[in-house]
């Protein structure tokens, strides 16, 4: 029965979470927050592989694991015994959502593809995230992060035109994992949506090349322009770029007719990342703006700058003057100087500021969750969103196989059955003892 008091978006949906690593995992996490009942299917032995990935605390999982599983109740299944199949026949029963990111075809072939799924409950959603869509040529294939950003059209429009490191190049941003877990979320509550018509679930199938494709959709804007034109001026290698048939790498500019940089801020010779990002707007109010703010009034009226498509020819000169400016100044200052004088401007903050931001940390952006364990404390990133009448409770993520008794006495079986299962490995016998932390430390 749901609670209808709460505010909790999500409250009393059940969702069979049988993802691992990071794309599904992120998915079913925001899932979690929102207020669904999240039951995670682990192996027996060790569990979801990030448990142990990277760890730098002995006596704890690891931080990969930890940030996109809290919240989530850990049941532990040898997927490949009968009595397994049947324990997950018997929740899905009950389930609202069932969301699986195990390899291409697997679900499948042990008897849970989407026609099983929908004949055991016809009102449960399946949610499928793999790498290439249904149908693809490449649909056999596994795929991991950059995978996803190569073949999504990210890598070959990052980076540079130029020089030993022009080289397809993938984003510190992970366009591949977590953003596919997003959008596939963002199928689930559409799909959820529906059923309140149509009182049935649907498949909802989600690839990692979309989800790529999705965030790069400006790339094909440009490379139909590119089609039509032959150049695009306001690529940062215009002019002077010999075109080919497909759009060049992106380099530093901000990807529309503006004209956008990285540039340099004082402390540059020691810090790697004082910089500032600063956006010259293509209007003339803007562009007067930029011009007042940095003291260029000269510009106003000087044929070469005066006009968008005139500092497009001229982008060298224009991004040398600009860093002469921001090099005497410290990022922050910057930011805040241009800011208040109506410039698009930004600093670029490294994972240290970020990790120790006051705003980020106090407005429920970074977010800290009390593991109960050796760790003690770690911080990660929150519901991305927020909404005025709700909070997420952020609790900590499962020990492996935590909540076996919990939810197996839930479908109705008795000590002795479990005890059974225990004992022939189906749900491996831990039940939250810390056992399967054995990995050393990260070094």
């Amino acid at each position: 029965m749901a609670d209808t008091t709460s505010t909790a978006p999500l409250a009393g949906i059940k969702v069979i979470d049988w993802t691992q690593v990071q794309s599904g995992p992120s998915c079913t996490q925001l899932l979690a927050w929102l207020g669904a009942e999240v039951i995670k299917l682990e192996k027996v032995h060790g569990g979801d592989p990030t448990r142990n990935e990277m760890n730098d605390v002995d006596g704890s999982y690891s931080l990969y694991y930890l940030q996109l599983n809290a919240n989530k109740k850990s049941l532990t299944l040898d997927m490949k015994d009968d009595a397994a199949k049947k324990v997950l026949t018997d929740l899905l029963k009950d389930a609202d959502v069932f969301v699986e990111n195990i390899g291409p075809g697997d679900v499948e072939k042990l008897g849970f593809g989407w026609e099983q799924v929908h004949a055991i409950n016809p009102k449960c959603i399946m949610a499928s995230l793999k790498g290439f869509n249904q149908g693809s040529r490449y649909a056999h294939v596994k795929a991991f992060e950059p995978v996803a950003q190569c073949a999504g059209g990210a890598a070959s429009t990052t980076g540079w035109n130029t020089g030993d490191f022009n080289v397809p190049t993938q984003s510190g941003a992970a366009l591949g994992d977590s953003n596919t877990g997003m959008h596939l979320c963002i199928g689930i509550l559409a799909a959820l949506m529906q059923r309140e018509r149509t009182g049935e679930g649907t498949y909802v199938y989600q690839s990692m090349q979309n989800a790529v494709l999705n965030l790069c959709r400006i790339k094909l804007r440009d490379q139909l322009i590119l089609d039509h034109l032959h150049e695009l001026s306001y690529y940062a290698c215009y002019p002077g770029y010999k075109w080919g048939k497909a759009v060049p790498r992106a380099e530093n500019a901000e990807g529309g007719l503006v004209l956008g940089w990285c540039y340099r801020a004082k402390g540059w010779e020691t810090d790697p990342n004082a910089y500032v990002y600063i956006v010259i707007q293509q209007s003339p109010k803007g562009f007067e703006n930029f011009c007042n703010a940095m003291g260029f009034q000269d510009w106003l009226t000087d044929p070469k700058f005066s006009t968008a498509n005139a500092r497009d020819e001229h982008k060298a000169e224009v991004y040398a003057r600009v860093e002469q400016f921001t090099m005497q100044y410290d990022k922050d200052t910057l930011t805040t100087m241009l800011g208040e004088k109506g410039v698009p401007v930004g600093p670029v903050l490294d994972w240290n500021e970020l990790e120790n931001d006051p705003d980020l940390n106090s407005d429920g952006t970074i977010v800290t969750i009390d593991q109960d364990e050796a760790r003690g404390s770690f911080k990660t990133i929150g519901l991305p969103f927020s909404l005025a009448n709700y909070k997420p409770d952020y609790k900590r993520a499962p020990n492996l196989g935590e909540n076996n008794v919990e939810i197996l006495k839930g479908l109705g079986y008795t000590d002795d059955q479990i005890a059974q299962m225990e004992q022939a490995g189906v749900i491996g016998s831990n039940n939250g003892v810390k056992a399967d932390l054995v990995a050393p430390a990260a070094k």
